[in-house]
């Protein structure tokens, strides 16, 4: 641990110099700009500037596509907070609580716990990636294809148990969220699946027109219902900094939602995504104020937006210490690494310890200058909230149209998102969630990836989910979990604290 504290000291030396501390500003200014706005991503960001890096030194590129990633997670919280619209993927649970404290007057307040939140998460995922880096990865490798699953399986279960209102509703969005993840050419055959024919579905539902229809276009509408959409826009901004109460709740929730989110940012296919939607159920599942989730929890918000940070920077220990990229984003770094001769492993950290440490310091860096960036612009984005919603109503639809064509250049996407906005309409009305359906939407291809690949190596026996003790016991709890509620007095209590109120 010393040594690797001594390794990380050289590191800073490295991510100071000049050109390396000009790319991680370039990367993170570039960051919270593509979080902003919604439809681009990390992902077509990096794939953009890939070529670039090839003019530059290792150090600085890598440095540069690092805090480009860890960076959109800091942006994407601002539209979900102020519009409703999810700026990044794993902004969608912020949606939940953030837009609703800004709806209360407690825009700037939800807007600094979301980057002071992320500030710690991310300091601390840096240093847990100094200390126990080796350690993580190793815990990963033990995860095979049938604990994936049962990981997976424990989520949904989770969800269900958790969201709002009939389990029998929340099992139908989980579902529906699961048919159409499905939507698209069979990973392993390659045969159409639920196309109709339509050779537009062949590659499947993107998630941003899914995500900006559900929350940002169903909002727009929700707002409008009352004619002018005054009684659901924003109307007082208040303190730009979160009260004693608010900071005193919030600090937990970062601390936990960090850890988990570190945790589950090391495991291949959890990333971001999971750790945010997994911080929120387990908040909301520690909480002695359950029934304030979904109305402006302060938990709600700080936790995901914590894990979300934590989970992106704990992804690249599986990537610089095994060489094994855990997401689509650091599969990208892969080919920046190996545009420069690089060989992405546990050699980097013995034979280019400049570039491993300078990295790995750079995001500490990165860390502080996203918040020095961050902080003085709540004030800036707040101003945003005194326009007129008659007037704001046709600027976030246009918005939420052009992030969503950006990404595939895709009319048709657009109506997908006009579509699923609908849906989200239709839904609210009928008192259902949208957050099962998302993470249904998002699990269940990974679901039936992990089924299919344990059941292949271990030629069809379905007793592998029973014989390898972690998976066993993750599939036990997530069949437990629904069973609670059939007990009298956690039904009765769930029934009381999710009942709606009018």
């Amino acid at each position: 641990m010393i040594e690797s504290l001594g390794h990380f000291v050289t590191g800073l030396g490295v991510a100071l110099e000049p050109t390396n501390l000009l790319f991680c500003l370039i990367g993170v200014l570039c960051g919270t700009l593509i979080g902003v706005l919604p439809g681009i991503g990390p992902v077509a960001t990096i794939a953009m500037l890939l070529p670039i890096t090839f003019y530059l030194t290792p150090v600085a590129a890598l440095i540069m596509l690092a805090g480009i990633y860890y960076g959109s997670q800091y942006g994407g919280s601002t539209t979900s907070i102020l519009m409703r619209v999810p700026g990044e993927s794993a902004s969608v649970v912020t949606c939940l609580d953030g837009y609703e404290m800004a709806r209360k007057g407690r825009a700037g307040a939800a807007l600094a716990i979301a980057a002071l939140g992320s500030f710690f998460a991310g300091i601390l995922g840096t240093f847990l990636n100094v200390l126990f880096g080796p350690e993580f990865a190793q815990i990963a490798l033990s995860f095979g294809s049938a604990e994936y699953f049962g990981l997976m399986v424990l989520g949904l279960s989770v969800s269900i148990v958790m969201s709002h209102g009939s389990m029998l509703g929340a099992v139908g969005m989980v579902l529906l969220g699961v048919v159409l993840g499905s939507i698209g050419r069979d990973i392993n055959t390659g045969f159409p699946r639920l196309t109709f024919d339509n050779p537009v579905l062949s590659d499947g539902i993107g998630f941003v027109p899914l995500a900006v229809g559900l929350f940002g276009i169903a909002e727009v509408m929700r707002n409008l219902e009352g004619g002018s959409g005054a009684a659901g826009s924003i109307l007082k901004v208040g303190t730009l900094w979160p009260s004693r109460e608010e900071a005193r709740r919030a600090t937990p929730a970062v601390l936990r939602g960090s850890l988990l989110g570190t945790i589950l940012g090391v495991l291949p296919g959890g990333g971001s995504i999971l750790a945010s939607f997994t911080a929120y159920g387990l908040e909301k599942r520690l909480s002695r104020r359950p029934e304030e989730f979904g109305q402006g929890a302060v938990e709600g918000l700080a936790a995901p937006e914590s894990a979300n940070n934590a989970a992106a920077q704990a992804s690249f220990i599986p990537l610089l210490t095994l060489g094994i990229p855990p997401n689509a984003v650091l599969a990208l770094l892969v080919g920046g690494m190996m545009i420069h001769g690089i060989a992405p492993g546990p050699t980097v950290m013995t034979e280019q310890p400049a570039l491993f440490w300078g990295l790995i310091a750079s995001m500490l860096i990165g860390n502080i200058l996203l918040v020095i960036i961050n902080l003085p612009l709540v004030g800036i984005w707040v101003q945003f909230l005194k326009i007129p919603y008659r007037f704001m109503f046709p600027a976030i639809f246009l918005f939420c149209c052009i992030g969503v064509y950006g990404v595939n250049s895709s009319s048709f996407e657009v109506l997908l998102a006009v579509g699923f906005g609908l849906l989200g309409y239709a839904m609210s009305k009928l008192g259902l969630e949208a957050a099962p359906l998302v993470l249904g939407f998002v699990l269940g291809p990974l679901i039936e990836e992990h089924l299919r690949r344990a059941l292949t190596l271990s030629d069809g026996d379905l007793t592998v989910f029973v014989t390898r003790p972690l998976a066993a016991t993750l599939l036990a709890l997530a069949m437990l979990a629904p069973c609670l509620v059939l007990l009298p007095q956690f039904g009765k209590r769930r029934k009381e604290i999710f009942q709606e109120e009018e």
